[in-house]
């Protein structure tokens, strides 16, 4: 197998679940952590390796695989590659055109990179995707031949879920990257504190399922992480520890996966405490454009281009978290009648329009601007 971002949680998951299958690794590509990349290397000794930067050639230990570098590296090592499954658990935009590749190759695409699907779903051939993160697994997992109402999946609510109201706001990256359940990347912790996360898998399960009505609650103990309601009154829930092994394992051997115990059951005590909330809106703003979204699914570009920006200035100290949402909302506002959407055919006419709205983004006068 490849995997795209091995030294992050979901790559480390996977080569984890590699391990105990006995699966062969070809390649890893991995950004700056080269010390655990070094690690991961001298373990699994892939033919092939992929670093962002040429600056850590020196600090690599590739123990004869062939190295390649930076973006248009990737999907050299794509191509490359003699592996028939590719697990996408890259960051960002940049995840998009590893996708695209992957299929074009003739490739099984296991997607955890939210982009692909939110700035480019209708390039990619969706129903050929298996899906990694947990809540569109678990969509995938409970589907049946009945007649679906209703797709749910939940949220932990973020660092803020429980601050008071008026003092969201302001708050800074040290207080929105305190996740209260557990330790992510800061890019999906500060997506989860704002529930951009939310919107973004909203899409990505339009994309993926081919349906509309969606809709997201939030449950603290992440102990379940969808539910489908069927025509005839019924809804299915799908339980599981909050552990990206589980769908990680079914992408890579499904007939093992099923008949081996991946992650623990869950306790009595943490079903017994399980409780769903509305997401609101005056806590989590940009929930408001989930409909937008659902309506204009091309418009995830825009805003996930706005959306890294506004994080990256966050985390720079540029602007506070309440910031974030004003960036976004004026970015879509400036773009959605500007550019037309419908002309989005091709991975290069996105990537235009995504580099337009980053260089906007990246001016807009927060401090000057009416908030959104």
């Amino acid at each position: 197998m490849i995997i795209l971002g091995s030294t992050g949680s979901i790559g480390q998951s996977s080569l984890k679940i590699a391990k105990r299958f006995r699966k062969n690794v070809e390649a890893l590509v991995a950004g700056k952590n080269i010390d655990l990349l070094n690690q991961q290397i001298a373990q699994f000794r892939p033919k092939r390796v992929c670093i962002a930067d040429k600056s850590d050639y020196a600090t690599l230990q590739p123990l004869g695989a062939k190295v390649y570098c930076g973006e248009e590296g990737i999907i050299e090592l794509i191509i490359d590659s003699q592996s028939e499954l590719v697990i996408n658990a890259l960051v960002g935009f940049m995840g998009l055109l590893p996708s695209i590749t992957t299929q074009k190759c003739g490739k099984k695409l296991a997607l955890a990179n939210k982009e692909s699907l939110v700035s480019g779903g209708w390039l990619l051939d969706t129903s050929a995707i298996i899906p990694i993160d947990s809540e569109h697994f678990g969509l995938w997992y409970l589907r049946n031949d009945r007649a679906i109402k209703k797709l749910i999946i939940t949220a932990s609510g973020g660092a803020f879920r429980d601050f008071p109201l008026e003092s969201i706001f302001s708050q800074t990256k040290q207080t929105a990257l305190a996740h209260p359940n557990w330790k992510m990347g800061k890019k999906i912790t500060i997506d989860s504190a704002t529930m951009m996360n939310k919107i973004f898998e909203v899409l990505e399960a339009f994309w993926l399922f081919d349906f509309t009505h969606i809709e997201a609650f939030i449950e603290r103990t992440s102990s379940i992480h969808a539910l489908i309601e069927f025509l005839d009154g019924s809804t299915i829930a799908h339980f599981a520890t909050p552990d990206m092994c589980l769908p990680i394992a079914y992408a890579i051997d499904p007939k093992k996966a099923m008949h081996s115990q991946i992650v623990d059951s869950l306790c009595l005590e943490k079903i017994q405490s399980l409780r769903f909330e509305f997401i609101d809106s005056a806590r989590y703003p940009l929930w408001e454009l989930k409909s937008y979204i659902l309506q204009n699914p091309k418009s995830g570009v825009i805003i996930n281009a706005a959306n890294e920006v506004a994080i990256q200035r966050f985390l720079k100290d540029e602007i506070v978290f309440g910031h974030i949402k004003d960036i976004v909302c004026a970015s879509l506002e400036h773009f959605k009648e500007s550019l037309e959407l419908s002309a989005l055919q091709a991975y290069s006419e996105i990537l235009d329009l995504d580099l337009k709205v980053r260089a906007w983004a990246s001016c807009f006068d927060v401090f000057g601007a009416k908030s959104h």
